[in-house]
């Protein structure tokens, strides 16, 4: 049985809302193994041997089912999580500040023009990246005020969810990989 990583779009946003507890217990009864969450922003780890994409449709349902929530949620391997931190294009920045660079990991692909997009409102050295299906961002002033991140919406990028570089390390760390 190996881990899956579980990402979940906009949890605690908007009054969307999954107490942890009741995420991992939901784990549990679809079977999924040594359910662990990862702060109250939508980061579950468990273990399974289901297909990321079969867990997907099946963790959104329960979801619906149990919170009645229509949440995204995307699923990675170790070995996509794993991918994912070797290809990050800014190592440089990532190491001076982690917090300030962003992977989101994208649901059915980056949508076509959203790389052209987002580096047409970046400013005051805002970098976008997309390598596969996970747009890489690095904003050295913090993302709160940047028009990348008011704008980048999915209608513009596809769904997908972001983290910051301290929260994919830390969901490294809970999946046993080496950094």
């Amino acid at each position: 049985m190996s881990h899956r990583i579980i990402l979940f779009r906009g949890m605690n946003t908007g009054g969307v809302r999954a107490p942890v507890s009741e995420q991992r217990e939901m784990a549990e009864a679809m079977g999924l193994k040594n359910p662990r969450t990862l702060a109250a922003s939508g980061n579950l780890v468990v273990e399974s041997d289901r297909a990321a994409a079969t867990l997907e449709q099946d963790i959104e349902a329960a979801m619906e089912r149990r919170f009645d929530l229509k949440v995204a949620a995307m699923v990675r391997t170790p070995e996509q999580w794993a991918a994912l931190i070797a290809a990050n294009p800014f190592p440089e920045e990532t190491a001076a500040h982690p917090s300030r660079v962003l992977a989101m990991v994208m649901k059915a692909g980056v949508k076509d023009g959203a790389l052209a997009a987002c580096r047409a409102l970046a400013e005051g050295g805002e970098r976008v990246e997309a390598i596969e299906d996970v747009l890489y961002f690095w904003f050295p002033n913090g993302q709160g005020e940047s028009a990348i991140f008011k704008k980048a919406t999915p209608r513009l990028l596809g769904m997908g969810t972001g983290r910051n570089w301290n929260t994919v390390l830390k969901l490294t760390d809970m999946v046993g990989l080496t950094r």
